[in-house]
């Protein structure tokens, strides 16, 4: 026959075993949470960039995967190719000339992804927009109408902005000018790619030397803590001139659309 106090202490022993389970239950660390899964693409996001430095006069859509950008591809300074009696015109630069275009509203729509991703085969970048500065004028590449290098006497035909229009009076940039980006590291707009295009400068104040053979290499900017491919102007005057190429060759990304 087992003792009394045998009882007991067979009693207090299996207490003890249940309150050690219970608390090793309730202490037990939560089973981890699957992280969400890497972007279809680049790892770093370019919406908030976007949201904050493009103009009023872009409108923005952002979905699950892309942006995109609407504009009417007018610029918000002076220009000659106003016309007389806009507010905005002013007298075309010492020893420029004029094209028989002016400043007209266009209907222009630009589709780019949120996570922007080198392109396995990288496509050159063609005649008419391949980008979109901040205030929603297009950004088109170093070539002109016969898919020729632009000449003296198309570089004369800029305005100061390093602009002027197309056929259709479709207003562009084709290179840095005084209210874009110059000699300075500042965000320009993006490319149909995704990818940011800066002004000559790095963040840091210097010339950038190692950039690739589209213009372009990874890296921290003003507004990119974390590095992402970005573009930049070209350091070289453009046939000696006051002018600097924002972007030649091909895209580094896989371009989106870009329709008017």
């Amino acid at each position: 026959m087992t003792k009394p106090n045998s009882i007991s202490k067979l009693s207090s022993f299996a207490l003890g075993l249940m309150l050690i389970v219970i608390v090793s239950c309730g202490n037990e660390d939560p089973v981890p949470s699957t992280p969400d899964p890497t972007p279809e693409g680049g790892t770093v996001s370019i919406k908030d960039v976007v949201s904050a430095n493009y103009k009023s006069a872009v409108t923005l859509t952002v979905g699950t995967s892309s942006i995109t950008l609407r504009s009417e591809g007018v610029p918000d300074h002076p220009s000659p190719y106003w016309g007389e009696g806009n507010s905005l015109f002013e007298e075309q630069r010492a020893g420029g000339t004029l094209n028989p275009g002016r400043i007209a509203t266009q209907n222009y729509s630009m589709t780019i992804e949120i996570f922007p991703t080198e392109a396995s085969s990288k496509e050159a970048t063609s005649l008419g927009p391949i980008g979109m500065a901040l205030n929603g004028v297009p950004i088109y590449n170093d070539r002109e109408g016969g898919n020729v290098p632009v000449d003296e006497g198309v570089l004369g035909s800029f305005d100061r902005a390093g602009a002027h229009p197309g056929p259709g009076n479709t207003y562009h940039y084709h290179t840095t000018g005084d209210f874009t980006g110059n000699d300075n590291a500042n965000l320009i707009g993006f490319l149909r790619d995704g990818f940011p295009i800066y002004g000559r400068k790095d963040v840091d104040g210097s010339y950038p030397s190692n950039l690739d053979s589209h213009g372009g290499h990874a890296g921290t900017t003003g507004e990119f803590s974390t590095a992402i491919y970005h573009y930049h102007a070209s350091n070289v005057a453009y046939l000696n001139s006051r002018f600097y190429i924002l972007k030649a060759g091909s895209y580094h990304g896989t371009k989106g659309t870009f329709t008017n």
